[in-house]
């Protein structure tokens, strides 16, 4: 019999035979391509990292931990961006280099776009120079060139938040970091920097052996210790007692904070001893009557607040939660077989699909306008806020330029010294209350109120404005 008298049935019956087993051969093809991708998988992820050089505890530059860890230094070396965000970021500025500053490129500055902060801030030099925060890989080479250092002579303790100094206070303190830290706050920043090459690198949170994140800081040690201590725990290491979790946000913590420059060796002390919300650190000035400088046109000693958004942090939400500060600045990304956190360390508005939406099912356009929604009610607060510390602060210097007496200006001085604490807190934290919106709205609140005391303070007093 030929194939032309084949009868119809057997045929399909080969067609589909044909069919089967290409299919169970492509099925088979794909199932063994998934295994071998598996056990590639599995045997990367035995492997970390593959050490190309070897370092130590003294190895300060990132570019050569970035031989073993290429991914976390590429993404680290990406904090060169310049993107503002509604309220927060930094725009670029170009300027043109000199040979006091090289720099081509700044951040715009607050001052100039809010004339109030150089009231608030007049007599001081922040004053004079005060800008959008930029990225980490910026932070040696702005302080190094800020307008503040010809202002003032800015002590080396500057460098515990501008700089790698992990390996500046083991030299300085011959293997003891807290004695090299303690020579470092010492020195004038001019000396103190010869110690300092890089931004913050990576032996200021990884311990090399290990790569585990530990806290290099010795002020945000003592700190940390004083603050325990006020909540109960007695004899508090912070690199033997911490969670890791804990940790993810503790190393950011070591620069994020607020403090002060103690006595003429300007030690670097965090204002923790009676707890970390904004009445205890005032209460804690307060109590040791210290004043970063006398206020130029009301003579009020006031403070000067840095960047609290460790402290904000913790009176929030998302801390109540578990959810350290790494979990949204520098989320987690899977490379591979590894899941490594994001070295650019930006803000999480610029990056909402990872570090929102791992825990918020919600679209991104909806995420961004709830938090630019609560930025927008913070930063209106702010204004009201910073209006009425102004009409304060106008008021004591005419109130002072027409004779009134020490005596008699000293309760509204010192409404002013705690109104304008509150307000410099919300303003030089840098999540525009974010971070925990009910508190930093009840903080500018008081601020406008204690504010307007201050001036009826000068009305009951005798004083009329002209």
């Amino acid at each position: 019999m030929t194939s032309a008298n084949t009868p119809p049935q057997p045929r399909r019956l080969l067609r589909l035979l044909l069919l089967a087993t290409a299919l169970v051969a492509v099925v088979a093809a794909g199932v063994a391509a998934l295994l071998i991708n598996i056990m590639e998988r599995k045997q990367e992820a035995r492997n970390p990292f593959f050490r190309v050089v070897e370092i130590d505890d003294r190895t300060e530059d990132p570019a050569v931990w970035g031989r073993n860890f290429p991914q976390q230094y590429d993404l680290y070396r990406r904090t060169v961006d310049q993107v503002r965000t509604r309220f927060g970021g930094s725009e670029a500025v170009p300027r043109t280099p000199s040979d006091v500053d090289p720099r081509s490129v700044v951040a715009r500055s607050k001052v100039e776009a809010d004339r109030r902060l150089a009231v608030m801030w007049a007599g001081y030099p922040f004053a004079v120079d005060y800008r959008e925060a930029r990225g980490h890989a910026y932070m040696l080479e702005d302080q190094t060139f800020t307008e503040r250092q010809r202002v003032v002579k800015q002590p080396g303790t500057c460098l515990n938040c501008h700089g790698s100094t992990y390996v500046a206070y083991k030299t300085l303190g011959e293997g003891d970091i807290l004695l090299g830290f303690e020579r470092l706050n010492a020195m004038p920043w001019v000396e103190a920097k010869e110690y300092v090459r890089h931004p913050v690198s990576c032996i200021d949170c990884h311990d090399p052996s290990s790569m585990q994140l530990r806290i290099t800081r010795p002020a945000f040690m003592e700190g940390i210790r004083a603050l325990k201590a006020a909540e109960g725990i007695a004899d508090y290491d912070v690199n033997r007692d911490a969670t890791r979790q804990e940790m993810r946000s503790y190393v950011c913590g070591q620069c994020h904070v607020e403090y002060y420059f103690k006595g003429a060796e300007k030690r670097l002390v965090y204002p923790w001893a009676r707890g970390h919300k904004i009445e205890d650190m005032l209460a804690y000035y307060d109590d040791i009557d210290f004043a970063d400088w006398t206020h130029a046109e009301t003579g009020a000693r006031v403070l000067k607040v840095q960047h609290p958004e460790f402290e904000l942090w913790r009176r929030g939400i998302h801390a109540r939660a578990g959810v350290a500060c790494a979990d949204c600045h520098m989320p987690y990304q899977r490379v591979g077989a590894f899941k490594i956190s994001d070295h650019h360390v930006r803000s999480p508005l610029l990056n909402i699909n990872r570090a929102c939406q791992t825990c918020h099912n919600v679209p991104e356009e909806e995420l961004k306008a709830r938090a630019e929604e609560i930025q927008h009610r913070i930063h209106d607060l702010r204004d009201r806020a910073l209006d009425a510390l102004v009409d304060l602060i106008h008021d004591l210097a005419a109130a002072r330029a027409a004779g009134m007496s020490d005596e008699a200006l000293a309760p509204a001085r010192r409404l002013q010294r705690h109104a304008q604490f509150r307000v410099d807190y919300v303003e030089s934290e840098n999540s525009t209350g974010f971070h925990a919106p009910q508190e930093a709205a009840r903080i500018v609140a008081e601020a406008i109120d204690l504010a307007r005391q201050g001036q009826l303070v000068l009305r009951e007093a005798g004083f009329r404005r002209p």
